[in-house]
């Protein structure tokens, strides 16, 4: 994870590292967490649980003493940290404009958005005046950290890379929503986890263009940087397939139209991360194909299982997975591998004797049917690393005690304990996996509340869970905290038709900001669920 392992109860190493030095510069309010010292009088430091602030003068009165010491801005997800300071801040106005540090010409999209949103002039690379808002990159500092100085009538807002500049854009565009001002002072902010997002499942319902590119804009504003888009499934195939257009279903989205999500996401700092679910989940693909489907003893199709005993069933996933590689720019790609239903049998080998038959001849008298179905998704692997993705799977592709392993590099999508056989984190996380939160517990949106689900709450999200939360409500010990990548929250359209997408849109405005803020800052927030509520909507993310 690299950065400096100081404070594991503050959050991520990356960040810890980037803001230990700058907790001795002035009296700092930490503005979104649970503290064990009350709040002091005026520029008195205000701590954090376990987290060591030296002690410093009261700051400077900018410009006098009759303005009180700053409050931190309210935000969604808060700053972690906010150093006070007395003066009037600083609001859009006439003549004010957004420009780029000498040398940050590379922030001038960020620039430009910014100054649209706060209906200011945009001027490019030259000296910042009273009034203007200010971007730069600085030579150091944590990935997606950022700092925001208010001061002087103006707001400097600097990072080591872009993203974190971006999101110091958020934090002043929601200042100035919900304060009418960016509060003086110093704002040193940066998230706890890497990966933030949400998973969208665009297979079992046809979810448009416009309407993904609007949950990019929340997403941009939540502070999250990753999408999953699950295309393919048993009741569709949701984009334009040159290599095999035969699967695609009738309501499907363009390569045009995933360009232009896919580029959106990128000025937005957010990877699309795409799956095509493999060896289940094929339903549409093997309508096309039904050659390929699995058939168990009784010659009875299996539902969605591909024959990964054929040759042919390979090339075709694999001519899929080498198509789409180029479409989607991101460094990552989900395999799937979950639910493959000749695994649910309670003897696969039985039910499926001519796969036991290829598993016994590849691996020995040991091996099994459960050997090749990670043999796939570890070939499916193999297929798109040179092709420049990391790969992820479901944490049921993952099986103990057989001839074969899946390789470690394969990321942990963990999402559930009712597999069979069902393997709790730990056992992941003690081989040294590392693991990506998508709790079914707490973070599954499943249309029309089938198998016990029911919709979640934000509230329930907000109070109760946390990246280490990994199944069913209890956590995971901190000292795997460096193998816990982040989460997503999950759209899943198991009965497609029980919502439509504008009310699966209102339904998820809550829930999605509640995990914004806890895989930005997993501590207990200050602010309560009634004022984190509130804000939400004031800030229009709800």
């Amino acid at each position: 994870m690299g950065g400096i392992r100081v404070i594991r109860h503050f959050g991520h190493a990356r960040f810890t590292g980037a803001v230990l030095a700058a907790t001795v510069a002035g009296a700092m309010t930490l503005a979104g967490c649970s503290g064990d010292t009350p709040a002091k009088a005026d520029g008195a430091v205000q701590r954090v649980s376990k987290v060591p602030v030296a002690a410093s003068p009261t700051p400077s009165p900018s410009p006098s003493r009759t303005y009180p010491l700053s409050k931190a801005p309210a935000t969604i997800p808060s700053v972690r940290m906010f150093e006070p300071a007395r003066g009037p801040g600083w609001k859009p106005g006439e003549g004010g404009a957004v420009v780029v540090a000498k040398g940050s010409e590379a922030l001038a999209d960020e620039g430009r958005l910014i100054a649209g949103e706060l209906k200011l002039g945009y001027r490019g690379a030259v000296a910042a005046r009273p009034g203007d808002v200010e971007l730069a990159l600085a030579s150091s500092g944590a990935p997606e950290a950022y700092t925001v100085r208010t001061g002087n009538g103006k707001v400097a807002i600097s990072g080591h890379d872009e993203a974190g500049v971006f999101y110091g854009t958020r934090t002043l565009k929601q200042a100035v929503k919900s304060g009418g001002a960016m509060p003086e002072g110093v704002v040193r902010d940066g998230p706890d986890r890497p990966q933030r997002g949400l998973n969208v499942d665009i297979a079992r319902k046809h979810f448009t263009a416009g309407w993904i590119e609007d949950r990019l804009r929340e997403m941009a504003d939540l502070k999250m940087n990753q999408l999953g888009l699950h295309f393919s499934d048993d009741q569709g195939f949701r984009i334009a397939s040159d290599s095999h257009p035969e699967i695609v279903s009738s309501r499907h989205l363009t390569k045009d139209e995933v360009r232009r999500i896919v580029d959106l996401a990128a000025r937005l700092h957010i990877t699309v991360v795409p799956e095509i679910d493999s060896p289940g989940h094929l339903g549409a693909v093997l309508a096309a194909h039904p050659q390929l489907q699995l058939k168990d003893a009784a010659g009875r199709p299996v539902r969605g299982a591909i024959d990964i005993g054929q040759p042919a069933s390979a090339k075709i996933v694999d001519e899929l997975l080498r198509e789409y590689a180029d479409l989607f720019g991101g460094a990552y790609w989900h395999l799937g591998g979950d639910e493959y239903q000749a695994l649910v049998r309670k003897n696969p080998e039985a039910s499926f004797p001519q796969l036991a038959a290829l598993a016994r001849q590849k691996y020995g008298p040991q091996g099994r049917v459960q050997d090749l179905a990670v043999d796939w998704v570890n070939d499916r692997a193999a297929v798109v690393r040179p092709l420049g993705k990391k790969p992820k799977a479901w944490n049921d592709g993952f099986f103990r005690g057989g001839a074969v392993s899946a390789d470690k590099d394969i990321e942990v999508e963990y999402w559930t304990g009712k597999e069979i056989g069902a393997r709790q984190p730990t056992e992941y996380l003690s081989q040294g996996r590392r693991l990506v939160n998508l709790n079914d517990e707490y973070l599954y949106y499943v249309l029309g509340e089938p198998n016990d689900f029911t919709y979640p709450t934000g509230r329930r999200i907000y109070e109760q869970w946390t990246p280490f939360v990994l199944r069913g409500t209890q956590p995971v010990p901190r000292t795997y905290s460096d193998q816990i990548l982040g989460g997503r929250f999950a759209i899943w359209a198991d009965l497609a038709n029980s919502q439509t997408q504008e009310q699966v849109a209102r339904g998820i405005a809550l829930p999605l900001a509640a995990t914004a803020q806890k895989l930005w800052d997993p501590r207990t927030p200050t602010r309560g669920w009634q004022s984190f509520q509130a804000l939400a909507r004031q800030l229009q993310l709800a």
